[in-house]
This record gives structure tokens, sequence and C-alpha cells, in this order.
């Protein structure tokens, strides 16, 4: 089977798209099938593209066994709303001028957002090569950014939502992450028997709880410390600040410590107000190599999961939830929803905090730390969970089965 998957987020950039189409591709060449990334240069999520990969509008590489080809892209940090439009549609306009051209037997598509302009590169490009399209849906755009207030304009929003559901209709098949999304796809008139659920996994060899670096949290100064470590994207969807309000409350213990780690369109702004509520117990940290990410999850006592109170998040289940669990590391989760009945109710592997309630938080995090004997019991029971149900192997396997069915 000849695949090509489009994606505009491709290690080595870090983060859940590029995770995902990273580690099935790899898996899927490991089975004999043959796989082409279309796929930008990498910059995300702070706008800089590596010295390697500078002075390029196209080229073609092979990482484990992958096929990649990178066509040109308008790097940008990962803020302002203009700016990443326009990064979005550059990468659009480039995989079907340079990259569709520079792809020849293919036998299915498989487009995968975020972001919104990826799918319609893929539906043109399956129009012209006259294949199955598989569109795959992580964020549900233009939903997502106007929950976030980040798109107010009434016309292009109906624009917006006119393609978004005729791109559903015209594709052969839906593939979603989280399976309160396929009611939302319902409701919008989507036939549910075209719609595949595919989650997120996590890959249990590199994300192994054995794994210790017993020198890094003496590195960090955090040796006596009850660690309470948020690690990923520093964005608008997260409700750090919260987390920083938190941070404030409990400023007088001195045994609790918060180690926030990655990069984001909010980082500059959190660094200010953990500056303007004079915080000492808050150490930021830059954007990590995810083969290193095991290590700080090691060294955390607890790991935070967060994102704002809002409808659109009880639909989601963030990817990171699947590399704590494998760490055995127990969850403090501020969101509700499929995400809360999966870690909360169905696994056992943490607590759930109302989303944005940074005093109940606070309060969560001083009756962990005081009764750390539950930090074990949370670790293990969501270890056995996703080690039964999230090997990104097997989930790779069935989604392999999905494709034959549709070239079948």
């Amino acid at each position: 089977m000849k695949i090509l998957y489009l994606s505009q987020y491709f290690p080595p950039e870090m983060g859940a798209p590029s995770a995902r189409v990273f580690e099935l591709s790899r898996r899927w060449v490991e089975k004999g099938h043959e796989v082409t990334v279309l796929t930008g240069f990498p910059h995300h999520p702070t706008g800089v593209i590596p010295s390697q990969y500078r002075q390029h509008f196209f080229k073609r590489e092979k990482i484990d066994g992958i096929k990649v080809i990178r066509t040109y892209v308008y790097p940008t940090a990962n803020k302002g709303f203009i700016k990443r439009i326009a990064n979005y549609l550059s990468f659009m306009f480039s995989s079907l001028l340079l990259g569709a051209t520079n792809i020849h037997e293919i036998d299915v598509i498989i487009a995968t957002s975020p972001q919104f302009f990826v799918a319609i590169a893929g539906f043109i490009i399956s129009k012209m090569k006259n294949r199955p399209l598989v569109l795959e849906i992580r964020d549900l755009w233009p939903e997502s950014i106007v929950q976030l207030g980040q798109l107010k304009n009434r016309t292009i929003i109906t624009i917006l939502e006119f393609i978004e559901i005729y791109l559903y209709r015209k594709a052969h098949t839906i593939v979603v992450v989280a399976e309160s999304t396929v009611p939302i796809l319902k409701n919008k008139g989507i036939d549910p028997s075209k719609i595949r659920v595919v989650k997120n996994g996590v890959d249990l060899e590199l994300f192994d709880p054995a794994r210790t670096n017993s020198s890094l949290k003496r590195s960090l100064s955090l040796d006596q410390k009850f660690v309470v470590s948020y690690i990923g994207t520093l964005g608008l969807s997260h409700a750090l600040d919260k987390v920083l309000q938190s941070a404030s409350i409990l400023q007088n213990n001195s045994d609790i410590h918060f180690l926030l780690i990655g990069e984001g369109a909010e980082k500059d702004h959190l660094k200010k107000l953990t500056k303007s509520l004079n915080l000492t117990n808050v150490t930021f940290l830059d954007q990590i190599n995810k083969q290193l990410l095991p290590d700080y999850y090691g060294i955390s006592d607890i790991v935070l999961v967060t994102l704002r109170k809002l409808p659109l998040f009880q639909c989601v289940i963030p990817s990171k939830i699947f590399e704590i669990m494998a760490m055995g590391k127990p969850v403090l989760l501020t969101v509700d929803g499929e995400a809360r009945e999966m870690v909360i109710n169905q696994a056992g592997a943490g607590i759930f905090v109302e989303p944005e309630n940074f005093q109940e938080m606070a309060l969560t995090i001083t009756d962990l730390c005081k009764n750390r004997s539950s930090l074990t019991d949370y670790g293990s029971n969501g270890l056995n969970f996703v080690r039964t149900n999230y090997d990104r192997l097997t989930i790779a396997d069935n989604y392999l089965a999905y494709l034959r069915q549709i070239i079948e």
C-alpha cells in the first residue's frame, strides 16, 4: 500500500500532530508499506527554521524509512492571528504547487488537522490523483478558533463553516481522535458510517517508567521539592495564568515547586505575570527534545493537564495524558468531558479539578503533597490502563486495517 500523509507538522517539530504522524508512519513502514509525508519546514512553535533547512523551498528526506517531502512555509511564531493564517495558507499553496506535482503513485491520502487548510489541500490532491481522501480531524475548525475568541467576523465564520461541511461530505472517511467528536459531526449532517475513531496513543518503548535521571532534579535545584510539572504548549487554550495563581497561593509552602516546560504564544505573558506576582516557586524551561521528555516526567511528582473552561474542550483528549500515564505519574486534570471520563473514571490515574479553578487546584496540590501514598496508586493505575489500551503500535495496526478497507 502507498500512503500519502499530509501534515504541516512533522519532526523535528514537537507536539501531538507531529508525533502522531511520525509514529503511525514509522509503524506502517515497518509493516512493509510505502509512506510519503508531505509537510513543511520545521519552525513550530518558535517561528525559527533550523539552520539545516534554511534557504530551501523544497527538500526530500528519508527518516526511519518514511519518505518526507518538505515544501515552503512562511515561518512565524505561534502567536498573532494574521501571521498564523499566512503561515497556514503558505503551506497549503506550496503543498499543492511543489508537493503534489512531485508525488506520483499513491493509493490513499490522509490529510490531518490542525490546521484547516491542510484539509483543503488534501481534498484538492485527492481530486488531482483520483484517490480516496481520509480526513483526520484533531481539532474542529472553525469552532475552535471561534470559541477561543480569535475569530469574530460572522461572514468569515459562515464561509469557513460551509467549507468545513463540504470537506466532511466529500471525504471518503473521517478519522477522529475522540469518541465525543462523533455526535458533533452527526449533528452537522455527516453520515456516521464514514466516521472512524482512532485515538492517540503512546510509544511505550520511549515512555518507560523505569527510566530515571537522578542528576536532573539536582541540577535544577529541586532535590527536596514536590514538583508540579506542566510540559507542552504554553498557549491561549491552556489557562496557565490560573496555574500561576495557584502557585501564588502556595508561595509560602517551601516544599512545592512548579515547573513549566515549553514554548507558545503565552510564554512571554506568563513570565511577566510570574514576575509581577513575585513568584519564587516557579521555573520556566525552554522546549526540550522529545527523547528527553521521559526524564522530565520522571522528576515530577504530579503532572498538570490544563485547558480553559470552554464547551469545545469537553470533546478532546490531550495526547500528553497518554505519555504521563505511561510514565506512571499521576495526572492533575482540569479538562472536563471525555478526558475526565477516561483518566479519572476509567483509569483511576489522577484527580480532576474544575477548569480554571485555581483555588481548588492549590488545595488539591497541597493535599497530594501531604498524602503522597496515593500518588503511587494513581501512577500504577494509569500505567496499567495505557499499556492495555493505548499502545501506539496496536493503534497504528488498527488504523492500517481501515486504510486497507478503503482501498479494497
